[in-house]
C-alpha cells in the first residue's frame, strides 16, 4: 500500500498521467464532434460528459503536480470520473448484449472509461474536499442529468435509444451513488481517521 501511495505521488508518474488525460480529453471532445455540431449553444457544455470529467482531472493534476489544490475541481473530478466511467462501461455492455457483438472501439471505450473511474478513486486520499465542494459538484452532476434526459442532450447510442427512460433513471441513481462514494472516501473516512487519532 505504501508503494502505491508513493507511486501516485511520484512526479514522473503524475506527469505521465497528465499527458494521458490531456490527450484523452482532446480525443473525447473530438468523439462528440458530430453531436456538438447540432447541439444548441446553451447546452454545449453539458453534452461531452466523459471528456469534461477527464478535463476536471487534468486540471486537478496540473495543480497537484505543483503542490496546489482546487477542491471544487477535485470534487467534480472524483464524482464525474466515477459516474461517467461506470456509465460508459455499462452502456457498452448493454450494446454487446443487445447486438451480440461490440466493435473494437467499444472495447476500447470500456477499458478507458473503467480506468477513468479507477484513477479518480485512487486519488481520493489526496483531495482536500469538504462537504460544500460535494454539494456544488452534486448540483452540477444532477443538473447535467436533467439537461441530458429532460432536454434530450444525452450521448448518442442509436441501438439504445428505445431505452432512454430506463437509462435516464439508471443515470440519476448512478449520480447519487457517485456522490455517496465521494462523501465516504473524502469526508467520512478522514473524519473517522481524525477521530481515532484524537482517541489515541
Amino acid at each position: 500500500m505504501n508503494y502505491v501511495k508513493h507511486l501516485l505521488q511520484d512526479r514522473t508518474f503524475l506527469i505521465l498521467l497528465w499527458i494521458i488525460n490531456f490527450f484523452g480529453t482532446i480525443y473525447g471532445y473530438m468523439w462528440y464532434d458530430d453531436q456538438l455540431a447540432i447541439t444548441p449553444a446553451k447546452f454545449l457544455i453539458f453534452v461531452p460528459d466523459s471528456p469534461t470529467a477527464s478535463l476536471f482531472f487534468t486540471i486537478f493534476l496540473t495543480f497537484y503536480i505543483f503542490g496546489k489544490h482546487l477542491p471544487y475541481i477535485e470534487a467534480l473530478a472524483l464524482i464525474t470520473l466515477f459516474k461517467y466511467g461506470i456509465w460508459a462501461v455499462v452502456m457498452n455492455l448493454l450494446m454487446l448484449i443487445l447486438n451480440g457483438s461490440l466493435s473494437w472501439q467499444g472495447y476500447m471505450l470500456m477499458a478507458s472509461h473503467g480506468a477513468m473511474a479507477i484513477q479518480g478513486l485512487l486519488y481520493a486520499p489526496f483531495y482536500k474536499i469538504k462537504i460544500k465542494h460535494i454539494v456544488v459538484a452534486g448540483i452540477w452532476t444532477v443538473h447535467n442529468d436533467i439537461i441530458d434526459y429532460v432536454y434530450k442532450m444525452m450521448p448518442r447510442y442509436s441501438s439504445l435509444d428505445q431505452y432512454m427512460n430506463e437509462i435516464g433513471y439508471f443515470t440519476f441513481w448512478l449520480s447519487i451513488l457517485s456522490l455517496a462514494i465521494a462523501y465516504i472516501l473524502t469526508i467520512r473516512n478522514k473524519t473517522t481517521i481524525t477521530y481515532h487519532n484524537h482517541q489515541v
